[in-house]
């Protein structure tokens, strides 16, 4: 809850606003408890397509939820985040400190070549975030796995600075003492509202998503978030709780397990992870995520059932951050601030492309994108090799780039990692594997979904993971399975993460061969530069 503030008269347009869920109680009566949610941001700036989202324009939306005078006399708002803010970003990639950004080559049309802009700052990775989270009044968040990218010293010292605490119950680091979550976050936590009600939280993530981080401590010991909240719930009920609401950073399909299995025991499960707007109602539980990248939230009213069993009745509207939706004047400002260092020579115009470039999450993480074979086809091409293949977990931007100029911070909001491009030499049926890897978990939209230059395969999604690859070749033949092949593709999945064991070099337990090493190896933003 954030401090009480002047009451607005701000109108704002209701075509940014849908019925999510109706319980059918009269909402013209005030609620008992009222919530918003929002997960997985990135991006301060709007982006180019509807809902077009942006930090400025978000906090308009909050600040009508929280300052209206339709809300006056209502109980405070509470504000919840489900994880996803600290990287990746342009902004978080340039805060790290120093950043070389190239033009683009090949179907970018350059108007010079060799052109480089040496930034230099000296604020500290994914710090720019920390006061936007607190200009929104956050009240509680849980951990998601793009919030330790940087190590978990980087994440606590981050979290430090929130006003808020981290949760993530069911992932324990052994080296800081029996049953200590990763970072030192909590594993509960209370708030009573302004009226009087308590709301116990609890924050879970899932187990996939420990694969796709760099640097993490060793021997960490997960639990299942069935079994953390089965211990969890009737602890937090025991303290006085009047409702459970379970902050998430899993895919829908584990948070629909959790509702599953808990059996109604959780009132509101709000998760992240995923990028798109969804909800549910199983065994009487909510599951809810809201979308990401300051484009949507959820706003939540809940009012307590009389009678027998009592529970809960929760009224759920959707928000959209369109572009009607007025900035708010004092983040913009915050904003400009924070990037005013970055601004001009981020909007340098770098290059040209002629056709739409596809970014989004819903293509790369589930087909071809043109993009994707852009980029995979650079790698190759850079390296001289048999073929690339890169998660698609790699490419950021979830917009379409409409024909025309391309800036610095088009590419950089692109490509925010900093893992070094790398060669190795392995089997066909390493390769082999690596596909069957890459669409094990389709039609999720994962990070591992492969883009690829110079492979073509098929697919059987109706199979099961491990053999639903049907055909793959390289060039103009099928993989042979005892040859050797040069790969191009990140030193992130050299080291068998986000599930790429079979890429794993020989020091990470494998048996890939190195030819370019990521103490060699270089960035993608600097293969962009190569003259065609």
């Amino acid at each position: 809850m954030s401090p009480s503030k002047s009451k607005s008269n701000l109108t704002i347009e209701k075509d940014s606003q849908s019925v999510t869920y109706a319980s059918g109680r009269d909402t013209s009566t005030p609620p008992d408890l009222r919530i918003l949610h929002y997960n997985d941001v990135y991006h301060l700036d709007p982006s180019s397509a509807e809902p077009i989202g942006g930090a400025a324009r978000f906090v308009t939306l909050v600040e009508e939820y929280r300052s209206h005078e339709k809300y006056q006399g209502q109980p405070e708002l509470l504000t919840f985040f489900s994880g996803d803010v600290f990287n990746p970003s342009l902004e978080s990639s340039i805060t790290k400190g120093k950043l070389l950004i190239f033009p683009p080559s090949s179907l970018l049309l350059l108007s010079a070549c060799g052109f480089v802009v040496n930034l230099m700052l000296t604020s500290v990775v994914g710090s720019h975030m920390v006061p936007i989270l607190n200009a929104i009044g956050t009240d509680c968040s849980c951990v998601g796995n793009h919030d330790l990218d940087f190590g978990v010293r980087q994440f606590r010292y981050l979290a430090n600075k929130c006003k808020f605490p981290w949760l993530l119950a069911n992932v324990f680091d052994p080296s800081l003492g029996e049953g200590v979550p990763i970072g030192h976050a909590k594993r509960t936590h209370m708030i009573t509202t302004s009226n009087g009600i308590k709301v116990g939280l609890l924050g879970l993530g899932e187990r996939e998503w420990l694969e796709t981080i760099n640097l993490l401590p060793p021997n960490l010991i997960y639990r299942s978030a069935s079994e953390t909240a089965r211990e969890l719930v009737p602890q937090l009920r025991a303290e006085g709780a009047d409702i459970i609401v379970a902050l998430t950073h899993m895919r829908e399909p584990n948070d629909n397990k959790l509702a599953e299995n808990l059996g109604g025991d959780i009132d509101l499960i709000l998760g992240g992870h995923d990028h798109f707007y969804a909800h549910s109602l199983i065994n009487g539980t909510h599951v809810l995520r809201s979308g990401s990248d300051f484009k949507q939230l959820s706003y939540i009213e809940a009012r307590r059932r009389s009678g027998p069993g009592g529970g809960w009745d929760v009224d759920i509207v959707r928000r959209d951050a369109i572009s009607a939706v007025p900035e708010h004047q004092e983040t913009v400002a915050l904003i400009e601030d924070l990037t005013s260092k970055l601004k001009q020579s981020l909007e340098k115009p770098v290059g040209y492309t002629a056709a739409p470039l596809d970014a989004r999450f819903t293509t790369v993480r589930l087909r071809e994108s043109n993009l994707g074979n852009f980029i995979c086809d650079i790698m190759r091409h850079h390296h001289q090799a048999d073929c690339a293949l890169m998660a698609a977990g790699t490419i950021r931007g979830d917009q379409v780039y409409p024909p025309g100029p391309i800036r610095v911070k088009d590419i950089t909001d692109c490509f925010p990692f900093e893992d070094p491009v790398v060669v190795l030499r392995l089997k066909g049926q390493n390769l082999w594997d690596a596909l069957e890897s890459g669409v094990a978990l389709y039609p999720a939209l994962e990070g591992r979904f492969p883009q690829v230059s110079n492979i073509k395969f098929t697919f059987d999604p109706s199979k099961a993971p491990g053999s639903r690859i049907v055909s793959a070749s390289i060039g103009s033949g099928p993989i042979d399975m005892d040859r050797k092949y040069v790969l191009v593709t990140r030193g992130y999945m050299s080291r068998g993460k986000d599930g790429y064991k079979s890429l794993r070099i020989k020091k990470e337990g494998g048996d890939a061969e190195e030819i370019v090493s990521e103490e060699n190896g270089i960035l993608i933003s600097m293969m962009l530069r190569q003259p065609t």
